[in-house]
């Protein structure tokens, strides 16, 4: 079920840039080679996802110190064997490393990006789908197992050291949410 979401979600997704329309084909290509390609024993790459976590208002955005990669990110992670769809783990991921409650998922997703990772020594790929979410008002971020830090930072004022999809995706989801999108259920 969570493998065929991802084929209809990348599908359906107009990619905003040459770049990740290359990037979507690719992941497209993955999935139909290989039926494991949404679990983490997948050896070439496994897809992810990816949640900017941003403030009601969406000025701010939730960044985690990541342990492995040394920089500040955006929550995200593996799929699970329960997980439904790529929505669903987007979600799942913001929560956990979050802590916070009652996210609000906007519609997605909002960008693509591959990058390396040690999941299979020597390395292998995240092919990350990445969304945003909307965190209520007043809520109070809980710093889980998985960070060193956990900080709100201003979308435009994101510190180093980070990653341009982590700004790319802030800058993205503030849009959505200025926009007024917001996903049902």
């Amino acid at each position: 079920m969570l493998h065929q979401d991802a084929v209809e979600v990348l599908s359906a997704w107009t990619a905003p840039t040459p770049e990740e329309e290359a990037l979507r084909a690719e992941f497209l290509k993955h999935l139909r080679a290989h039926d494991d390609a949404m679990s983490r024993e997948c050896v070439p790459g496994h897809l992810t996802a990816t949640t900017a976590v941003l403030s009601h208002d969406g000025s701010k955005v939730l960044l985690t110190l990541h342990p492995k990669a040394g920089k500040w990110l955006p929550m995200g992670g593996h799929c699970e064997a329960s997980d439904t769809s790529l929505a669903a783990v987007a979600l799942r991921e913001a929560w956990e490393e979050s802590g916070i409650s009652g996210l609000d998922l906007l519609p997605g997703p909002l960008a693509v990006d591959r990058h390396a990772v040690w999941c299979h020594p020597p390395q292998s790929w995240h092919l990350d789908v990445e969304y945003a979410a909307v965190a209520p008002a007043g809520a109070e971020a809980v710093m889980s197992d998985e960070s060193l830090d956990l900080r709100w930072f201003p979308v435009d004022a994101i510190p180093e050291p980070t990653d341009e999809a982590t700004r790319r995706l802030a800058v993205r989801g503030q849009a959505a949410l200025n926009s007024g999108s917001r996903m049902l259920g």
